[in-house]
C-alpha cells in the first residue's frame, strides 16, 4: 500500500470540511454514521457508487464531492433545504418518475429512514468521507472518521481518581477512573499465593513451583512483587507465553498443504519470535525482518529466517496443480495476513473490489 494513499486517513474530521464550510460536530458525526451511512451502504450503493455494475442516473452517493456535485436530474442535495433537494423528494416518492429506491430494491423507506434523511440535509448534510482530492483522485468512499489503526500511538492524559491513596502506577488511574465513574470500588489485596499464581499464569502461561510461592510468601520487603515480575520477565517462558498470540496471528499452526495436512518445519522461526520478545526486540526492527528481513543489506541468518512469517501459507503439492493458480493464492494470503496484523484491517474484501470506507482499492491489492 503506497503511504500517499494512506496519508489522508489520518487527518481529523474537522479537516474534511470543504474551505469556509464550519467544521463537523462530534454530533453531526454520529447523526452521519448512525443514521445515514448504514442507509446509503444497505439501500443506495447497490446503484449509485463506483462498486456498481452501471451507475444510474450519472448520480454517485459514496463520497461527500458526488452527493454534491448530482446526478442527470439535477443537484441531489441543496444544503440546508430539503424541500429543494432531489434526493428528498426521491425517497419521499412525492414525483412518481422519480422513486429512490425503487420497487425492485426494497422499495420506499421507513418512514423514521426519511425523517432521518431530510433531518441530514437541514443540517447542511455534514459528510464526513474524504472528497477526492484528499483521496489523490483515485476512488470515491474514503472515510473520514479515520481508521483506528492509521492513528499515531500517542500518549493519553492520565485521568484524575478520588481515591489517590488505591494507585500504585498511572495505569491504575485509568482502572480506577473507570470504576469511580459507575460507583465500584476495587476488591480487596489479594493475598501472597493468589498474588503470585496470577503474575506467574499471565507472563509464563505456566503455574509458579511451591518453592517459589514460598520465597514470595517469606519475603517481607516493600519490593517483594516487583522482584517477582523481573524474575519472571527474564525468563525465556516469557517470550514464549507472548509468542503464542503472535503465532496464531501468523497461522503458524496451520498444516502445511491444501489436499492434505501435512506437518510443517518452521520451528526455527518460531524459535526467532521467541527470542524477539526476550530480548525486547525494537516493534519497528521486530516488523522489517519479518517482511523482508532477507532484502536488507547485508542480512544475517537471523534476519532472513525471521522471513519465515511471509512463508506461513499453505501450499499445494497436488501432481495435477496449475502453479500460477497456486502461486496467485499465496500471495493474496499474505497480503491478507500482512493487512490483518500490521494495518488492523480485513483488507480481503480489495480482492474483488475497492474498499467503500477504508482507503484501500482493488489495484493497490
Amino acid at each position: 500500500m503506497t503511504g500517499a494513499l494512506f496519508a489522508h486517513a489520518a487527518l481529523p474530521a474537522q479537516a474534511l470540511a470543504k474551505e469556509g464550510e464550519p467544521a463537523l460536530s462530534k454530533d453531526d458525526l454520529k447523526f452521519f454514521e448512525t443514521k445515514i451511512r448504514p442507509v446509503l451502504t444497505e439501500q443506495c450503493f447497490k446503484c449509485h457508487s463506483h462498486t456498481a455494475d452501471r451507475v444510474k442516473g450519472g448520480l454517485m452517493l459514496d463520497s461527500r464531492e458526488a452527493v454534491m456535485h448530482g446526478g442527470k436530474s439535477g443537484l441531489a442535495v441543496v444544503p440546508g433545504k430539503p424541500d429543494d433537494s432531489t434526493l428528498i423528494q426521491a425517497i419521499r416518492y412525492t414525483d412518481p418518475d422519480l422513486r429512490m429506491p425503487p420497487e425492485e430494491h426494497g422499495g420506499k423507506l421507513t418512514d423514521q429512514q426519511i425523517a432521518d434523511f431530510t433531518e441530514w440535509v437541514r443540517r447542511g448534510a455534514p459528510d464526513p468521507r474524504v472528497p477526492m482530492a484528499l483521496a489523490g483522485g483515485k476512488f470515491y468512499g474514503g472515510v473520514g472518521k479515520a481508521h483506528w489503526s492509521f492513528q499515531p500511538v500517542k500518549k493519553p492524559a492520565v485521568p484524575a481518581v478520588k481515591d489517590a491513596s488505591w494507585v500504585q502506577s498511572p495505569v491504575d488511574n485509568f482502572i480506577l477512573a473507570k470504576l469511580e465513574a459507575v460507583d465500584l470500588h476495587p476488591n480487596p489485596r489479594a493475598d501472597q499465593r493468589t498474588l503470585i499464581r496470577r503474575v506467574t499464569f499471565d507472563l509464563t502461561g505456566l503455574p509458579p513451583t511451591e518453592p517459589e510461592i514460598q520465597r514470595f510468601i517469606a519475603d517481607r520487603s516493600p519490593d517483594a512483587y516487583a522482584k517477582v515480575v523481573d524474575r519472571l520477565l527474564a525468563s525465556p517462558h516469557y517470550g514464549e507465553r507472548l509468542a503464542q498470540n503472535w503465532l496464531d496471528l501468523s497461522r503458524y499452526a496451520d498444516t502445511s498443504g491444501y489436499h492434505f495436512d501435512g506437518v510443517r518445519f518452521m520451528w526455527l522461526w518460531r524459535d526467532w519470535v521467541i527470542n524477539s520478545f526476550n530480548e525486547n526486540k525494537p516493534f519497528d526492527s521486530f516488523t522489517i525482518e519479518q517482511l523482508a528481513g532477507d532484502l536488507m543489506p547485508e542480512a544475517n541468518q537471523a534476519q532472513r529466517i525471521a522471513t519465515g512469517f511471509v512463508r506461513n501459507n499453505m501450499t499445494n503439492d497436488e501432481g495435477g496443480a496449475d502453479p500460477d493458480e497456486y502461486l496467485n493464492k499465496y500471495v493474496v494470503d499474505r497480503v491478507n495476513t500482512v493487512g490483518a496484523v500490521w494495518l488492523g484491517l480485513t483488507v480481503g474484501c480489495t480482492e474483488c473490489h475497492d474498499h467503500k470506507y477504508d482507503p484501500m482499492t482493488a489495484k493497490d491489492f
